[in-house]
């Protein structure tokens, strides 16, 4: 019986409520457990078969749970995870030396799923960006997925910046339908005339729904080799705020596209 509950749990965690809610429909409509082949479809094409496996054997493992008694938990389960997912998640992400205290989780790991979860826009904001196949891979991913991909870094010393590196020049090359934003410090601010701040920030925001704020930068170093901190956010409202915020700063255009 636990786990026909534990896969309802990760049904109502891994489905859109909408498709939840016609599963569960489908279900009600049943005579008994020996039907279940006809709900198969209902999960949709790109549904996990192992999951839909594991569904069909652990009902017929408790045969006594009603279709009716299985469509509510399901309902159940899903309003409980919109609930949490409101609420929102944070995960710590630490890069480097382990002391089994917490979780080892690769930066680009993490800022990878961001990336691939982005279906209609993505803003990126770093120091500096090379040698990162991985990201750069993921980024083009996003774009031929017609992603709005925005990314703000600073600028090399060759544009007035920080950097030696031209990182501008390697996403424009790598990913040409990004936009690419810079921050030039002063300008219209009254009695500035020695700027010396810089894009510092480093994070990663899609959909307003997943943002990693992290201590690295999009470097190879950062990526495989540094001790690096971040959190990763899920739902809740700060992954909105930030996006909203740095989509802010282009509206009024405090930073510029290059």
């Amino acid at each position: 019986m636990n786990e026909l509950w534990q896969i309802i749990a990760e049904l109502g965690l891994e489905l859109h409520p909408d498709r939840v809610a016609a599963i569960a429909s489908k279900i009600e409509s049943l005579g008994s457990v020996e039907q279940f082949a006809l709900v198969k479809p209902v999960f949709g094409p790109n549904a996990d078969k192992s999951m839909i496996g594991r569904l069909d054997a652990a009902w017929r493992e408790a045969n006594q749970v009603r279709p009716g008694e299985l469509a509510a938990a399901l309902r159940g389960a899903s309003a409980t995870a919109a609930l949490h997912e409101r609420h929102g998640s944070v995960e710590m992400v630490w890069t480097g030396p382990s002391t089994g205290m917490v979780p080892v989780r690769h930066t680009e790991q993490v800022l990878c799923e961001v990336i691939e979860s982005a279906r209609n826009r993505l803003f990126v904001v770093s120091f500096v960006a090379y040698e990162v196949s991985s990201i750069i891979k993921a980024l083009q991913d996003a774009a031929g997925r017609q992603v709005q991909v925005d990314i703000l870094m600073e600028s090399s010393t060759d544009r007035g910046g920080k950097v030696t590196v031209d990182s501008f020049k390697t996403m424009k090359t790598a990913v040409p339908s990004a936009n690419l934003y810079v921050w030039h410090v002063g300008n219209g601010e009254k009695g500035v005339s020695d700027p010396t701040g810089s894009v510092h920030a480093k994070c990663a925001v899609s959909d307003g729904k997943l943002a990693f704020i992290t201590s690295a930068n999009l470097s190879t170093a950062a990526m495989e080799r540094n001790m690096e901190l971040g959190v990763l956010v899920r739902g809740g409202h700060l992954p909105d705020e930030l996006h909203r915020h740095l989509e802010a700063l282009v509206a009024t255009e405090t930073v510029e596209r290059i």
